[in-house]
């Protein structure tokens, strides 16, 4: 069957959380350096969507091409992590020390990879410096002054704010990331992934890695964001709350109405082993009744 049940895609996910928090430290920043760039050209897309008037919903609708391809190929998305590492320690595959060490070094290999690709889509869209970017740049400019200014204005409200947003994002995502594990056939996997990642952006909740990238293009392009703004108003308590959604609302909640140890690999082969005893037990019986038979 495609469809893999709740019981059997925890345990999937434990034995995947398990794999990545042995992931060396140079994988680690490869696969979130790779991931962070991908989310970026998503994002970059959905703006660009926006740019040529066509309305929000396109853009939501096409930004989880970039989840899907870093899903498929294996690489390290920090705000996934956060669901999928807790669920590993509750289940005594993963320690707190590996789940610190992932999420440290995924966190830095995503930041790098956002910002990486946000220079050179900077340098892109304004023909190496010589232009303004158009509607594009301005679009960028103001998505990031929302994320960042806008809260500033509203001081401990606005940095509450962020917070909420940010856990109703990971939320969904978190939900992608596990949903990425309900279906054995690589069609079935992108469609499941592409329902919450779509949910998430179109709502325009507070995402930590896509707006690793937004507001650094911003303040590329003239924004008058200081780095420090950045990180305090919107980096950190996003950060906080995509942590506490993914732990608490995805990771911690799945696995305590579907506890598992035993991964559903171990399960098939232990199935297939018991299958095989059988027939050779029958086998045998037959083989022995027949030799037992009296001859005419």
């Amino acid at each position: 069957m495609d469809y893999v049940s709740p019981k059997e895609l925890l345990q999937e996910a434990v034995q995947l959380a398990k794999r990545k928090s042995e992931l060396s430290r140079r994988d680690m920043l490869i696969r979130g350096i790779l991931a962070g760039a991908l989310l970026g050209y998503a994002t970059s897309l959905a703006i660009i969507v926006t740019s040529q008037g066509l309305p929000p919903i396109v853009g939501a609708i096409l930004f989880p091409v970039g989840f899907v391809m870093l899903v498929l190929l294996g690489l390290e998305l920090v705000t996934g992590n956060f669901a999928l590492l807790p669920a590993g320690v509750l289940a005594g595959k993963v320690r707190v020390t590996q789940l610190l060490r992932n999420w440290g070094w995924v966190y830095l290999g995503n930041l790098i990879g956002s910002v990486l690709y946000a220079a050179l889509f900077y340098l892109a869209i304004t023909n190496w410096r010589t232009g303004n970017g158009g509607a594009v740049a301005e679009l960028l400019k103001q998505a990031a002054q929302k994320k960042t200014l806008a809260y500033v204005s509203l001081g401990a409200s606005g940095w509450a704010s962020a917070v909420v947003k940010a856990v109703l994002c990971n939320w969904m995502v978190t939900i992608g990331a596990v949903l990425a594990l309900a279906s054995r056939s690589t069609v079935g996997k992108i469609a499941a992934m592409w329902l919450p990642i779509m949910t998430f952006f179109a709502l325009g909740f507070e995402h930590s890695v896509v707006n690793m990238f937004v507001i650094p293009s911003g303040m590329m392009l003239g924004a008058p964001i200081s780095i420090g703004q950045g990180l305090f108003w919107n980096l950190l308590p996003v950060t906080i709350g995509n942590i506490v959604a993914g732990t608490l609302l995805t990771g911690i909640a799945l696995y305590a109405t579907y506890p598992t140890e035993t991964a559903p690999v171990i399960k098939q082969v232990q199935e297939f082993a018991t299958g095989q005893d059988k027939q050779e037990t029958a086998f045998a019986t037959a083989v022995k009744s027949r030799v037992n038979q009296p001859s005419a």
